[in-house]
């Protein structure tokens, strides 16, 4: 499975050229979410460097402490799991929340999964007259 689509690619493109713009004051919803299907590992990623491998985003390593910060595509996708599976992408997963609401509530709830889990079932509205960012 592609980790990232043409389209990805160029909203976490756009999302980095915001954020230098911005220097730093962007936060926007995650693009793609990653997870180990064979673990617990999963990320929630919303940059990529004009390197073209560098990414930003939300990272969770299963050890109960999400972490925002820098990773890169090209060991992501050089992972070999047992059985010969690969990180794989969640197809449905859409979000309106930022990067900074799910780290918030994955280091509260422990991970990205359960934060996932509670957002689904807890969170409150977004207001009808926030708009949101460009996806």
């Amino acid at each position: 499975m592609e980790l990232l689509t043409p389209e990805m690619r160029a909203a976490l493109r756009a999302n980095a050229d915001a954020a230098m713009a911005n220097e730093g004051r962007h936060d926007p919803v995650p693009v793609v979410k990653w997870f180990n299907p064979a673990g617990a590992a999963t990320w929630l990623v919303t940059e990529l460097d004009a390197d073209g491998d560098t990414l930003f985003g939300l990272a969770d390593l299963g050890f109960g402490c999400p972490e925002l910060g820098s990773f890169s595509l090209s060991e992501i996708a050089a992972l070999r799991l047992p059985f010969g599976l690969t990180i794989e992408r969640d197809l449905t997963f859409e979000t309106q929340r930022t990067l900074s609401y799910w780290a918030e509530v994955a280091r509260h709830r422990g991970s990205i999964s359960d934060a996932e889990q509670w957002i689904l079932r807890n969170a409150p509205p977004l207001p009808a007259n926030d708009p949101l960012p460009p996806s």
